[in-house]
């Protein structure tokens, strides 16, 4: 199995779910769900897993839980 070290900047309670692709390979992702709870967290993973185009459980948080810059492991 191969992984993949995705750099994401996430926005938590924005007006609705976006992702765009950063300059850098990574994503800039604005999420509907608050940060408490790690929703935020979640429903980015699930954002990054559909862009590329792979099941939801795939995508992971690996650092910066709490930060708005965090690192995603993604399973290809």
């Amino acid at each position: 199995m191969m992984e993949r070290l995705i750099r994401v900047k996430v926005r938590a309670g924005a007006r609705a779910d976006s992702i765009k692709e950063n300059k850098k390979g990574g994503f800039d992702i604005s999420v509907r769900e608050p940060a408490a709870e790690h929703r935020a967290n979640k429903r980015a993973c699930e954002l990054v897993a559909a862009h590329l185009g792979m099941p939801a459980k795939s995508a992971r948080v690996i650092a910066g839980h709490h930060r708005p810059h965090k690192t995603m492991r993604v399973a290809l």
